[in-house]
Order: structure tokens, then sequence, then C-alpha cells
């Protein structure tokens, strides 16, 4: 189907705007990992190492897009280790062991992001550095730039992965396929700053984030098993917790004002 007859077509507008909601949505995981993870670097590096991710993102995600084929082999299983799970109520099995490239590449990403999480969350709860980050913060600094750039990249690769394969199930339309991805990470380039500089400044929504991680990497591993978590439960959950630390966060800023002490305690 050529341009022309795609724009006159509602069934592709249709299926452009639920495409770009769902990669907006998958894009969240990426874009709480980038700010997270550049937080961590001196002021100087926080915005360019974001606009590098997130470019970095939108370079995977068309090179994907442009090697189609390979995408949809992934899920071709290349090794069966026979074990099964009790079938379910639709007599797909609870779990499986035929693993594919993407299963492989999930399991890869969600242990990768359970490790991250869990080491940001044993940072943030005894943030006394060691003596070799004493010794030579320069090094150390240049370092964590570099490394930062790293782990962007290897979670980007998980996210564009699941994102492609997300947008190959919805249409065939390549045109389609770019052109939400397109809009999807300028809308993660909008968000950047806001969201990583809103996380900064709350401490408490820091260790929700990191929590969020730890739950996306588990829903990681298990999607690469084969257990299938419905996704809607998985953002269900994250927008309660949300909402729930919003309301801590207005409880907390009005007992403060009450108390006349200022404003909220800022993050170091």
């Amino acid at each position: 189907m050529d341009i022309a007859a795609l724009l006159a077509d509602p069934a592709a507008w249709a299926a452009l705007i639920t495409l770009i909601v769902m990669e907006v949505v998958l894009g969240i995981d990426n874009l709480i990992f980038i700010s997270i993870l550049t937080n961590k670097l001196p002021e100087h590096q926080q915005q360019r190492a974001r606009r590098i991710g997130i470019g970095l993102a939108l370079v995977m995600r068309i090179l994907l897009l442009s090697m189609i084929w390979v995408i949809v082999s992934l899920t071709t299983p290349v090794f069966d280790l026979g074990l099964q799970g009790a079938p379910g109520a639709h007599g797909e099995p609870s779990f499986e062991t035929a693993f594919s490239w993407r299963d492989l590449i999930l399991i890869a990403g969600g242990l990768f992001l359970l490790w991250k999480a869990t080491k940001e969350i044993h940072h943030t709860i005894d943030p006394v550095p060691s003596d070799d980050e004493i010794l030579d913060k320069k090094q150390v600094a240049g370092l964590n730039f570099g490394s930062a750039i790293v782990q962007i990249i290897l979670l980007d690769m998980v996210f564009s992965v699941d994102s492609i394969l997300t947008a190959v199930g919805m249409t065939d339309e390549i045109a389609i396929m770019v052109t939400a991805v397109i809009v999807t990470v300028g809308v993660m380039l909008v968000a950047a700053d806001p969201l990583a500089n809103f996380i900064k400044r709350n401490p408490t929504v820091v260790m929700l984030a990191l929590g969020f991680l730890l739950m996306i990497g588990a829903v990681l591993i298990a999607d690469g098993f084969g257990v299938h978590v419905p996704k809607g439960y998985i953002y269900a959950a994250m927008a309660f917790s949300a909402l729930v630390e919003g309301l801590n966060m207005v409880a907390r800023r009005s007992k403060t004002k009450r108390e006349g002490a200022g404003e909220p305690p800022r993050a170091p």
C-alpha cells in the first residue's frame, strides 16, 4: 500500500494511533531506566547522556525495522529443554522452555534490570562512597559516563526488540511502524528532562522507580520462560503505585506548610 492510500485509510490511522499509545507506554520503562541512570552522572553530563540514550533508542528501532525479517525470526525456538507447565484455562502451558532468541534477550535484559535496580537500591539506602571513589573521583566520573552509555545501549536493545515485536503484531505496514516509533521517541525526548528532574527532586520517587524496574525485570524474565503476564495488569499496578506516591507527596507538602518549615527537602 502506498503512502497516499495509507493516508486515506481510516483503519491505518486507527492502527497508527493505537500503536503510538502502546509504544509510548512501553517507552516509559526505557525512560525510567535512562532517567535514573543519568541522574547518577555529573550535572553537566546528564542531559547529554539522556539525549544520546534516547537517540540510540530511535536508531536501534529503525535498524530493527529495516531488518524486519530478522526480527520475525527471533521468535523461532532455537533449543528446547523439554519442560512445560500444567495447561492453563486456554490450553496453553503455564510455562515452557522452548527458548527463542527473543526469549533469551528478554531473560538477559530482565536479569540485567534486576541486578541494576538492586544495586541502585543498595546505593540509595547506603550512599557511603567507597575508598576508590574518594581517591579518584575524576576517573570514576569519566568511567561512569561511558558505563552509563553502555548500559543504556544494552537496555535500549532489549526494549527495542520488545517494542518492534509489538509493532509487528499490530500492523504489516512499515510506514505505520516507522511513524509510530519516531513519534514515540519524540515524546520520550520531550519528557526525558522533566521526568529526570522530578525523580531527582523527590527521593521517595527514586525508590518507587527502582521498584518499577525490579518488577519490569521480573516480568521480562517470566516472559522469556513463556509466562505471559498481561501488560495491562503491570501498568495498572504502576499507575496505582504512582497515584499513592503522589498523594503521599501532597500530604507531606501540606504538613510542611502547616508546620512552617519551608519547602520539602530536595534529593542530594
